[in-house]
């Protein structure tokens, strides 16, 4: 368990409006966001920083470029004045943002990680976190992803996708726990 969750920066990755719009198939998580929003209220509440990253797609198409409504930061994790909002056109949050020179030059270590979608962004964001030294932990009810087919043509559940990639980053980039875990720890160190 990460000793230093109750210090933890909240990492907020691409709860975006358009997000739900990228796939047409289903998702797990249906409380991600909601435990999404219980995170930020106690990162606010405790005065501990809460830092946005959005993904501003060069896709022309794409829901989530920018000048779409899509692009949007969804209400429920929508970053106030004081909150630092990073924005990427890749996968990781870490490449051509200044993340990660932000926190280093904050002293900021310990990062709970949460956001959309499991398999893309926030598992990138959390191995590379991992590799650069970061303390990283995953909030596995704090994100979701969508079902999809692989290139063997077999169908994937959205929960089969999250799980499997929750499975490979626990213990190897991370500490994989759940909303109540990482709340409950919170609590016992205050």
């Amino acid at each position: 368990m990460n000793s230093h969750v109750g210090k933890s920066v909240l990492l907020v990755i691409d709860v975006q409006a358009g997000i739900d719009d990228l796939y047409q198939s289903e998702r797990n998580n249906p409380q991600a966001e909601s435990n999404i929003e219980k995170l930020i209220a106690n990162w606010r509440q405790r005065g501990v920083e809460v830092i946005h990253v959005k993904h501003n797609s060069t896709e022309a198409q794409s829901p989530l470029r920018p000048g779409q409504s899509g692009n949007n930061v969804k209400p429920c994790a929508a970053p106030i004045a004081s909150e630092k909002l990073f924005e990427k056109s890749v996968n990781s949050a870490f490449i051509g943002t200044g993340l990660e020179a932000y926190l280093r030059e904050n002293n900021l270590t310990d990062l709970v990680i949460v956001g959309l979608t499991t398999d893309h962004c926030v598992s990138t964001s959390t191995r590379m976190a991992g590799n650069l030294g970061f303390n990283a932990t995953l909030v596995s009810d704090a994100t979701a992803t969508f079902a999809r087919v692989g290139p063997d043509g077999e169908s994937y559940t959205a929960e089969q996708i999250h799980n499997v990639n929750l499975l490979s980053l626990d213990k190897e980039f991370c500490t994989v726990m759940t909303t109540e875990q990482v709340l409950n720890s919170i609590a016992e160190r205050s």
